[in-house]
C-alpha cells in the first residue's frame, strides 16, 4: 500500500461540463501553496492525490487547510490489488495499530463491475477484523473507528482520518474583485468570504496622513497578509485621501461628512477596479451597524458607481462577524488601537437617511473630480505574499 493525501472536492463535483476548469485551478492553487515542499500530485474527476515526504506530512496538511475548493483532506492508503483477500489484509494492517473498542466498515463501490456489492464487502472485512483483533465489536451507529474503503476503477482507497477543508470554490475561478479594506473587524471577514466563493482579491486602503498613522497602514497590511494566506498573494492599492478628506471637512455640512466621504471612496475604488480588471467591489458593510450602513445610506452612497458591490457580511450581526474574525485570526490585529480615516472624523450626529439630491448638491462645493484623479493616479501598490515576513512592511513603506 502507498500512503498519501487524498483530496475530496465536495461542491466542485456539481460543476459537470466545467469541472475540468475548476479542478485544474484547484491543482494550480495547491501547487502554489506547496511550493516549498517536495510533492507529486495527480487527479481525476473524483479525487486528487498528493504524495509528500513523511517528515513534511503535518506541515502540508496544515497548508492545505487554507486552500479553498477542498471539501475534505484525508490521510489514506492506495493499492492496486482488488482481490478481496488483499483488501481484508490491508484493512487489518491499518486497524491493528489503532486502539479502539468499536468499529464500522463503510465501503463505497464506484467501480460497479466489481463482483461484490458494498454490503457484502462490509460483512467480509468486518468478520475478518473481528476474527483477528481481540476485545472489539461492531457499532454501526456510533463507532470509535470508521474504516472507509473505496473500490474505484483503478485503485482501492483506505482511510480513517478526515480533516475538514474550507470548501467553496478554488480562488480565481470566478474572476477578480477589489476589497475596500479598512483596519476594522468587518472588511477582512468580508474578504475571506469573497475568496471562499472563488474570487481573487485585490485590496484598496485609504490613508490620510498626518491624520492617520504609519501604524494604521501597517495594521492594514498585516490584515492583507492574513487574507493572502487564502488568496496566495494580494495586491494592495494605497490611496492618499488627505486632500479629499480635508476638502470635505472644510466645505461639507457636518452631518453629511461620512456620506460624502464614502461616495468619494466608492468612486476611487471603481476607477482602480476597472483599471485592474476587477469585476466587482467588495466591502464589509453590515446593514444598520453604523449610520453609513442604513439602507438609505447604502443606497445614497452606492449611487455613484455602476459596478456591482458585494457585501458578504451584510446580514451578519457583530458577534457573528467577530466569531469569523477569530476563526481566520484577523480579530486581534483588527482591534489594535490605530484609527483609519473613516473613524477619526466621525461627526457626533451623522445623517442616517441621507438624500441623494442633497449629497449631489453638497459635492458641487468641492472640485472632487480633480482630487479623485490625482489620488487615483498617485496610488501606491504593495504586493503581499502569505510567505513574506511582516517586518518587510517597514522597508516597503
Amino acid at each position: 500500500m502507498e500512503k498519501l493525501i487524498i483530496i475530496k472536492y465536495g461542491e466542485l463535483s456539481t460543476k459537470k461540463d466545467n469541472i475540468g476548469y475548476f479542478l485544474n485551478t484547484l491543482k494550480n492553487n495547491i501547487e502554489k501553496t506547496l511550493s516549498n515542499f517536495n510533492y507529486e500530485i495527480s487527479l481525476d474527476i473524483g479525487r486528487m492525490f498528493i504524495n509528500v515526504e513523511e517528515n513534511d506530512l503535518e506541515k502540508v496538511l496544515k497548508e492545505l487547510q487554507n486552500v479553498f475548493g477542498i471539501h475534505e483532506i484525508i490521510i489514506g492508503f492506495k493499492d492496486s490489488n482488488f482481490d478481496i483477500s488483499a483488501i481484508k489484509e490491508n484493512t487489518l494492517n491499518i486497524l491493528k495499530n489503532k486502539e479502539f473498542k468499536t468499529f464500522k466498515i463503510n465501503t463505497k463501490r464506484s467501480n460497479k463491475k466489481y463482483p461484490l456489492k458494498s454490503m457484502e464487502i462490509n460483512n467480509i472485512i468486518g468478520s475478518y477484523i473481528l476474527k483477528n483483533l481481540k476485545d472489539i465489536k461492531v457499532d454501526v451507529l456510533n463507532p470509535e473507528v470508521l474504516m472507509e474503503v473505496e473500490i474505484r476503477q483503478h485503485e482501492v482507497l483506505y482511510y480513517l482520518e478526515k480533516i475538514p477543508g474550507l470548501g467553496g470554490y478554488p480562488v480565481g475561478t470566478l474572476g477578480k474583485g477589489l476589497l475596500m479594506l479598512s483596519g476594522g473587524i468587518d472588511s477582512p471577514v468580508a474578504g475571506f468570504l469573497a475568496i471562499k466563493r472563488g474570487i481573487k482579491l485585490e485590496a484598496i486602503y485609504f490613508e490620510s496622513p498626518p491624520h492617520t498613522s504609519i501604524e494604521a497602514k501597517n495594521k492594514v497590511l498585516a490584515l492583507a497578509k492574513i487574507l493572502a494566506k487564502y488568496n496566495a498573494t494580494i495586491k494592495v492599492h494605497i490611496v492618499n485621501f488627505t486632500n479629499i478628506q480635508e476638502a470635505i471637512l472644510k466645505n461639507i455640512p457636518n452631518d453629511y461628512l461620512i456620506t460624502i466621504m464614502r461616495r468619494m471612496m466608492y468612486r476611487i475604488s471603481e476607477r482602480i477596479a476597472h483599471k485592474n480588471k476587477c469585476l466587482i467591489l467588495v466591502n464589509g458593510e453590515s446593514i444598520g451597524q453604523v449610520a453609513s450602513q442604513t439602507l438609505t445610506s447604502i443606497n445614497c452612497i452606492n449611487e455613484v458607481v455602476k459596478m456591482p458591490v458585494i457585501r458578504p457580511v451584510a446580514c451578519f450581526d457583530k458577534l457573528e462577524i467577530i466569531n469569523y474574525a477569530k476563526k481566520i485570526n484577523s480579530y486581534e490585529t483588527s482591534i489594535l488601537p490605530y484609527e483609519d480615516c473613516c473613524t477619526i472624523f466621525v461627526p457626533k450626529h451623522p445623517v442616517i437617511n441621507p438624500k441623494v439630491e442633497k449629497a449631489i448638491e453638497y459635492e458641487k462645493l468641492i472640485d472632487y473630480e480633480a482630487l479623485i484623479t490625482e489620488a487615483t493616479k498617485n496610488a501606491l501598490i504593495i504586493n503581499i505574499s502569505a510567505n513574506e515576513n511582516n517586518s518587510k512592511f517597514e522597508d516597503i513603506l
